[in-house]
């Protein structure tokens, strides 16, 4: 599952041996009115097309919403990236844009801003970086924006789903590294290091998937 506004192709560089793994990129739908992040949850749980060893990996929003649906689901493992496995790892920005409410104001015509902000003049690293946030940031559907912020600040788990793995860049600014316990931490890691890493988890998913650790050094 990708992250807030995300389309699956983040996970195009992920490549996991095909005699073991069938991958299936599951898809944000747009919320019904009202929806509540658990029933959406159910409702996502009708994606996964088999029952048999599953495993469930979410980034960042996607890591929360995967730790909802695994309450609906007998898995295998449950994998969570660049994302927080409670309330209380969130950022002390984002605990006050909930405790305010501040949140309900914030503009979300997030890809809109984007294809203005291309108009102007700027230098050649700013322009890629707006090509990459285009490139993967597909969803720009207002009301699924208003829920997904919603439903990240006020996300209400308070202790972390038993035996979750959680893989987490010491860089993220996002979810800073100092709120989360329990980690495999990559070094230089950022907040989209699924795509920069791909090399990491190519190597290292296959083992967290089957043994639930990894035996050999990061």
């Amino acid at each position: 599952m990708p992250g807030m506004a995300a389309n699956p192709t983040v996970f195009e560089r992920i490549e996991l041996p095909e005699k073991e793994f069938k991958i299936i990129w599951l898809t944000w739908k747009i919320p019904k009115k009202e929806e509540s992040l658990t029933d959406y949850a159910k409702r996502m749980t009708e994606e996964v097309t088999t029952r048999e060893a599953v495993v469930l990996i979410g980034v960042s929003f996607g890591g929360v919403l995967v730790q909802e649906m695994s309450k609906y689901l007998n898995l295998k493992r449950l994998i969570i990236i660049s994302s927080v496995k409670t309330k209380h790892e969130l950022p002390k920005r984002m605990k006050f844009a909930r405790d305010t409410g501040v949140y309900k104001v914030l503009p979300t015509g997030l890809l809109d801003y984007i294809t203005h902000i291309e108009k102007l003049p700027l230098g050649d690293l700013i322009r890629k970086r707006l090509k990459l946030y285009q490139q993967y940031l597909s969803i720009n559907d207002k009301e699924y924006l208003n829920w997904a912020i919603k439903e990240m600040l006020c996300w209400n788990q308070d202790k972390p789903i038993e035996n979750i793995i959680h893989i987490h860049g010491d860089e993220d600014l996002v979810f800073p590294i100092k709120n989360i316990e329990n980690s495999i931490v990559i070094p230089k890691g950022t907040h989209i290091m699924i795509l920069v890493k791909y090399k990491w988890f190519n190597k290292h998913l296959p083992e967290l998937i089957s043994e639930g650790k990894i035996s050999s050094q990061l």
